[in-house]
Formats: structure tokens, sequence, C-alpha cells
């Protein structure tokens, strides 16, 4: 590589990590701006723009799963099950590229979408398969981490016993 790819690439890295921060930030933040939940889109689509240029599939994957949650955030289910699927397909076409929890929080993704958009059958089902997932997470850290984070959060009336 060149020093000037070498010095692009660095910089699609710098701003992948800084931009999904900064998604991290807003999304975590309580009473945001209706300035502030275009930032925090935008910085989420420009994070998998970069993670796309500088990272791997596992990059791809995540990016695409904290774009489907920031539509989640903003009531757009629509654009939020578009993005968890195409989650879902990054996972499994790079499955030997993926944690544990990557499975998990894939299916997580696709079952508050579907949740959102009304789809009980396609939620439950979803919901299911992650927690399936969830409970194979090797590590007890990571595990509770991804329990608490499906037991959390809006299911939109339809969160299962």
């Amino acid at each position: 590589m060149s020093k000037e790819s070498d010095s692009l690439q660095e910089a699609h890295l710098k701003f992948a990590k800084s931009t999904n921060n900064r998604v991290w930030e807003l999304l975590e933040k309580t009473g945001r701006t209706p300035s502030e939940d275009q930032e925090m889109l935008l910085a989420a689509q420009a994070s998998l723009y970069h993670w796309l240029n500088a990272g791997t599939a596992v990059h791809a994957q995540r990016g695409c799963w904290i774009l489907s949650r920031v539509y989640i955030t903003l009531n757009r289910a629509e654009p939020a099950l578009e993005w968890a699927l195409k989650c879902q397909e990054i996972t499994e076409n790079s499955l030997s590229e993926m944690e544990d929890f990557d499975l998990a929080y894939a299916q997580e993704s696709i079952a508050r979408a579907y949740a959102q958009a009304g789809d009980q059958e396609q939620a439950e089902k979803h919901y299911a398969l992650a927690a399936k997932l969830g409970k194979n997470i090797a590590d007890p850290e990571d595990q509770q981490i991804f329990m608490n984070d499906l037991k959390g959060g809006d299911w939109y009336d339809l969160f299962p016993d």
C-alpha cells in the first residue's frame, strides 16, 4: 500500500470510531433535541460508511446493527427492519468473523424492528432466537449485558413473558 492509501485507511478508522462513539453518546442521552436526533442518525450513517471503507465484516455488521437501533430510537420501523435484516445477512455470510454476542444482537435487532412495526409473529420468533443465542454467549459478562439489553428497552406492547 502507498502512504496515501495508508493515510486514507487511518482516516477512515479514526472517523469510524469517533462517529460510532458519538452515536452511543446520543443514544444514551435523555432528552435529546430534534437536532441531536438528526446528528445521531447522520453519525450512524457516517460510522457505517467509514467502517465499510476501513473495517471488516464484523464492523459492517455492527454498523448495520447500530443504524437499526438508531432508527428504532427514532420510531422509524421500516428502515430499522431494513438495517436489521442487512445486519443478519452480514452475520450469516461472515460467521467466522462474528463473536457469539453478534449473533444474538442480530436477532435482537430484527425482533425489535418487527415489534415496532406491529408484526407480533415475526417479533416473537426473532426474540426467541435472540434469547436462545444470548444463553449461548460464553463470556458471563457479555451474556449478562446482552440479556439486560434484550429485556430492556421498548418492546411496543409485545414483550414476551
